[in-house]
């Protein structure tokens, strides 16, 4: 874990300071979007809400050519991955910071799980929307992998974004309307607060 987070501090200080001065100049305060797979997305949303610079997170669905129910897209057979859509201001966050926090929060080397949540709708996956969000998580995940920040190479899916599907409204803000739920407690909260604790200055 160690040597995970020094290898990230080393890549990601390059591509913040030098965008941080980019965006500064440009005070561009139009939001921007990105839609990420890490396994369950109500442990992504829990994170991502808390984030300073991120002003909406949703949890749906990505992937499949048509709308789904959670059911049918647990059976693994909609292609559709579980994901965040996340609406942030790149004036406070870049879009290389979302993807800090991405590639941390879980395990980018496993193929289709996430611990004991297995199925390609929990696959490690980015829908970019843009040629330059494409390009920034192709060279982190190339600089990722050369770096050997985890024994295993990250096998992340870098895809253009298709159509989102909102999931149910029972799954939006889980977390915060179920803490006390088993799953809640005994795998969101024990991620969330490692989180709060590794990206405390990024805090809303």
């Amino acid at each position: 874990m160690k040597k995970f987070i020094i290898v990230f501090c080393v890549l990601f200080s390059g591509f913040v300071n030098a965008n941080h001065d980019m965006n500064k100049e440009k005070q561009n305060k139009n939001l921007e979007v990105v839609s990420l797979g890490a396994g369950c997305f109500w442990c992504v949303e829990a994170i991502y809400e808390d984030l300073k610079g991120v002003d909406q997170v949703v949890s749906g669905y990505m992937g499949g050519e048509k709308e789904a129910t959670y059911k049918e897209v647990c059976s693994g057979e909609t292609g559709h991955a579980e994901v965040c859509k996340i609406t942030y201001d790149p004036s406070t966050i870049s879009f290389e910071e979302i993807l800090e926090v991405f590639w941390q929060v879980h395990d980018p080397t496993t193929l289709n799980r996430q611990g004991a949540d297995i199925g390609t709708q929990y696959r490690s996956v980015i829908f970019y929307n843009n040629d330059e969000q494409r390009k920034i998580a192709e060279n982190l995940k190339k600089e990722l992998n050369e770096s050997k920040a985890w024994d295993d190479p990250v096998i992340t899916q870098i895809t253009a974004a298709s159509t989102f599907y909102p999931a149910e409204n029972y799954h939006q803000d889980y977390y915060k309307n179920n803490s006390n739920q088993p799953y809640c407690s005994m795998v969101i909260q024990p991620k969330h607060e490692k989180f709060k604790k590794v990206f405390k200055d990024k805090l809303k």
